[in-house]
């Protein structure tokens, strides 16, 4: 049985009632003073023996009340603190003021590599290799930024933290260790929160069902996947929907826009760099997008610009798995699924020397190719609605509507930049726009058009006139691709007769 007996604080209370307990033949097994209160655990001590034992209590001077406790509060704690340990994914581990390990979580235990009562004891110093780290948090007493070390001969990124007496000598440290997967798995958490999966592509229409059809289908083969599209078709939203659908949903994804970075930056995004690597390079060295997306995906957004020296150092990887950081030394392995996108033809780009074949070969493994909007035209319509309703509640505006001439002018519309200009379009136009109803001036479609041969806003006098100038620009930029009027009625889900009549207007094509 466990009591709490309440006191008031005076020297040698808890003395006479340990005294008590012992002339009883009480067996104690463990006492805690913590004033106002003593807590006893004496396990031979039954009901019946309570009520005697509280009545001697309570003549001592200064004992108040004598009542069972279900658990002594350092047994409760050290109970929660296991359990907090056990619960930590990451190793943990607290040193003494000599360096050597006290407590280590299970996770710790594992890093190390070996077994738990030769960890316990052990000295920090052997254990990280790292002598300025021993040095600032046990001789120093410094809190640690995050710097790299290696245990049971894998890299973590450690935090450590000194603990320090009343006094002010330091007592030890807490050190937390951070392998670069886990750091991966939460930046990927908060960076790809709301990233859905093929529910969030947006289009019925038939070559997007295809294209839905077909990516989920390779989402769950686990090989390399090559997206193409020209630019703005969404092949990013594409990306992130396959590895949702694909058995590594649960780890990290990361994107690099190899377009985006100069080739010094892209490799150390990519592979990571080592502890002192370059000038203003972290002292502890940085992991890569592969290292932190281990058993995940990463998505090379426009491979096609990636530099001939990072071709060759990506297809390594992808031959077996492995890579050095920037200015490393160690060879590194990593699980991950590579997923890139382009718009360029990299086959064109093979035979000029500028993209490696080989590279090419294990890159479109598999492949999918985002139909351009201009294909698609059934989705130009519902994709501008949902552009709109989401357009009005991010500027805090009433909800609007697009007029039949507003319709009219975006089918017509050719579309050079795909998806992300319409999206841009209507944002626009709900941005300018105070109207209940976006008709085709709130669009400026003028403005937007990428094509040398569309007319101007100046140069249009009325609706009918800019409707006639749209439509005429669509089908002379479709009429290539589908040169009949069978075709191009087919993929305009218009009338052959009516495709004949405009074509016979506009003067394009022999019909």
């Amino acid at each position: 049985m466990r009591i709490d007996v309440s006191i008031a604080d005076r020297v040698g209370i808890a003395q006479e009632i340990l005294a008590t307990l012992a002339r009883r033949s009480l067996n104690v097994s463990a006492v805690e003073v913590e004033p106002p209160h003593v807590y006893i655990e004496a396990p031979t001590l039954d009901g019946a023996g309570l009520d005697q034992l509280r009545s001697e209590l309570l003549q001592l001077a200064g004992v108040q009340s004598v009542d069972v406790l279900g658990m002594l509060p350092g047994a409760r704690r050290r109970l929660y603190l296991d359990a907090l340990l056990a619960s930590q994914e990451d190793p943990v581990l607290a040193v003494d003021a000599d360096g050597a390990v006290v407590v280590a979580n299970a996770a710790a235990v594992a890093a190390s590599r070996l077994p738990e009562a030769q960890l316990i004891g052990a000295s920090l110093l052997a254990l990280v290799g790292d002598a300025e780290l021993v040095e600032a948090l046990i001789g120093r007493g410094d809190r640690q930024p995050a710097r790299e070390v290696q245990i049971g001969g894998e890299s973590f990124l450690c935090e450590g933290v000194a603990l320090h007496e009343p006094g002010g000598g330091v007592a030890g440290a807490v050190l937390t260790l951070h392998a670069p997967h886990r750091i991966g798995e939460r930046l990927s958490a908060l960076q790809n929160y709301n990233a859905g999966g093929f529910e969030s592509i947006l289009g019925d229409s038939a070559p997007m069902r295809q294209l839905k059809q077909r990516a989920a289908r390779m989402a769950q083969v686990d090989a390399p996947l090559l997206i193409r599209g020209e630019t703005g078709t969404g092949k990013e939203l594409v990306a992130h929907a396959c590895h949702a659908g694909s058995r590594r949903r649960a780890q990290p994804f990361f994107t690099l826009n190899c377009a985006a970075l100069p080739e010094n930056l892209a490799e150390s995004e990519l592979f990571g760099y080592a502890p002192g690597a370059f000038t203003g390079a972290l002292r502890g060295g940085k992991p890569g997008l592969l290292e932190l997306a281990d058993g995940g995906t990463v998505f090379l957004d426009e491979v096609g610009e990636l530099s001939p020296y990072l071709q060759a150092k990506l297809l390594r990887f992808l031959n077996d798995g492995s890579f050095r950081r920037v200015g490393g030394d160690r060879e590194l392995k990593a699980d991950v699924r590579v997923v890139s996108a382009t718009h360029r033809a990299l086959e064109q780009m093979v035979t000029v020397g500028a993209f490696r074949q080989d590279l090419l070969f294990r890159l479109d493994v598999l492949q999918l190719q985002v139909p351009p909007l201009r294909e698609r035209t059934h989705d130009i319509v519902p994709l501008a609605e949902f552009f709109l309703v989401r357009a009005c509640a991010q500027t805090g505006r009433q909800r609007a509507r697009l007029s039949q001439a507003a319709r009219a002018a975006l089918l017509a519309n050719p579309w050079v930049g795909n998806v992300r200009q319409l999206q841009n379009v209507i944002f626009r136009a709900a941005t300018m726009s105070d109207s209940a109803v976006i008709d085709v001036d709130d669009l400026e479609l003028a403005g937007a058009a990428a094509g040398p041969d569309q007319l101007s806003a100046e140069h249009v006098g009325t609706l009918e006139e800019a409707v006639a100038a749209c439509e005429k620009s669509l089908l002379q930029q479709l009429y290539p691709q589908f040169p009949s009027t069978r075709k191009l009625a087919e993929r305009l889900g218009a009338s052959h007769s009516a495709i004949a009549q405009r074509l016979r207007k506009y003067g394009i094509g022999p019909v």
